[in-house]
């Protein structure tokens, strides 16, 4: 089975809660969108957090998020083959899988995008407390690029795509609003981006996380508690 949910920010309560009651196997795939929180501390806290997730039964495939290091940037993750593709994963513990943000993966048999990352709100917040922020938190141009030359070579057309943030027309109702009203100016130029892909790509499903809170609009699926099965009907 493939599942999907949204941001742990290092709180996997639920998820070992849910594998009790589905009586989960290694070989089941938990996808998390964004935000995971694996890698937010870098330090004794983030050891023992993959020390426990290790213990699992289910792989959790962990898409980039603003709120945690970027996976090729730490000394301890290599690329190895996985879902049609390559993903980084550290030796140790081999369930906690992060996909290349900007490629294509095969997904349960579905052409599936994964682009992550997003602007972080709580920026300053994080900056003037000394709590971790990370600069690469959004997609590079060189992340854009490989996206656009993947879905270039798959002539536009996948059946899901799975990301943090989502387009800036399909942002929860009332969400900007809200940020900009506690945080003030914000920076869109990720959702500005996605925008621009969703014009130009036919798919089937859209998932994201980012916004805590879960619901389905059109063909639009935010996850944040829940844990669903993934797929596009």
């Amino acid at each position: 089975m493939i599942w999907i949910t949204g941001d742990k920010h290092g709180d996997f309560t639920e998820v070992e809660d849910f594998c009790r009651r589905e009586g989960t196997r290694r070989e089941d795939l938990l996808i998390v969108l964004g935000d995971a929180g694996i890698n937010y501390f870098l330090d004794a806290r983030a050891t023992a957090l993959k020390q426990h997730l290790a213990q699992l039964p289910i792989t959790l495939l962990c898409v980039h998020g603003n709120h945690e290091a970027r996976p090729e940037t730490l000394k301890a993750y290599r690329r190895r083959p996985a879902f049609g593709g390559e993903v980084y994963a550290d030796p140790r513990y081999p369930n906690q899988l992060f996909p290349v943000d900007g490629a294509l993966y095969d997904l349960g048999g579905l052409r599936t995008l994964v682009v992550g990352g997003a602007y972080s709100v709580d920026k300053f917040a994080r900056m003037l407390n000394h709590w971790a922020w990370f600069e690469d938190e959004q997609p590079s141009a060189a992340i854009k690029a490989r996206a656009e030359a993947a879905l270039g070579a798959a002539g536009w057309r996948v059946d899901a795509v799975l990301s943090h943030t989502c387009p800036e027309s399909a942002m929860p109702p009332g969400r900007r609003e809200a940020w900009e009203a506690r945080f003030g100016v914000i920076d869109l130029s990720t959702e500005a981006w996605l925008e621009g892909l969703r014009a130009r790509l036919a798919f089937r499903r859209w998932f994201a996380g980012h916004f805590h809170v879960d619901l389905r609009a059109g063909a639009f699926t935010f996850l944040y508690h829940q844990i669903l099965p993934f797929g596009i009907d």
